[in-house]
């Protein structure tokens, strides 16, 4: 099988797009308006870029209707976001925070989950979640599509705290991925889980993995 899809319509019942570019890491986005109003929001088009320094982008599809969503506004309004590390403990929380709602409603008062506050301005963010990134707005780059929900707005982000909670270092230093248990976002409805991980170094890659630089990728 193959198809066009900017030409033809897909040929199964259900698009393969995205069930081919798996997994994808959630971005778990909380964000403040500047009239206070707190969001959080699960966007499965989040990636790092670099490393040095760290920088971040998500990419937020726009309502039907060509409205943004709250957390691009947010971040160009206050110029700070947080990532929380999507797990399989939060799974519920993830997936509640993915309703739509009004912009002055906030996610946060239907999820189970305890609100701290970031230390370079006052976004909230899950205290349960072990890991998370104070992230400052850089730019936006507004890709238009074929419809209205087609286009995206790419957001980039420059990484300037990282919090990690202690329990889920191990001695060597090194996170405790299987302890974590990240979730993923698959195709369709399915998510995918990280309880096993297995190891492959480059020839004379030790240092640069030390360096946040393995396999130069």
């Amino acid at each position: 099988m193959k198809y066009a899809p900017h030409l033809e319509p897909c040929p199964l019942p259900y698009s393969p797009f995205k069930s081919c570019t798996v997994p994808r890491p959630i971005g778990w986005l909380s964000s403040v308006s500047a009239a206070g109003v707190e969001n959080i929001a699960p966007y499965s088009q989040w990636q790092n870029l670099t490393f040095d320094p760290p920088m971040v982008m998500f990419a937020a599809n726009r309502y039907p209707d060509g409205r943004r969503k709250d957390t691009v506004l947010n971040a160009e309004e206050t110029g700070w976001f947080v990532w929380n590390m999507a797990t399989y403990a939060l799974r519920e929380a993830v997936n509640l925070s993915a309703m739509a709602l009004p912009p002055e409603e906030s996610e946060f008062d239907h999820l189970n989950v305890t609100r701290v506050y970031a230390d370079n301005y006052p976004v909230p963010m899950v205290a349960e979640s072990p890991c998370k990134f104070e992230c400052r707005y850089l730019n936006t780059h507004t890709q238009r599509g074929a419809s209205a929900v087609g286009t995206v707005d790419i957001v980039f982000a420059q990484v300037e705290l990282i919090h990690i909670n202690d329990q889920v270092i191990r001695a060597d230093g090194r996170l405790n991925i299987a302890e974590i248990a990240p979730i993923a976002r698959m195709g369709y409805f399915d998510y995918a889980v990280i309880r096993e991980t297995f190891e492959m170094r480059v020839p004379g890659a030790d240092m640069e993995a030390q360096a946040g630089l393995e396999g130069r990728s």
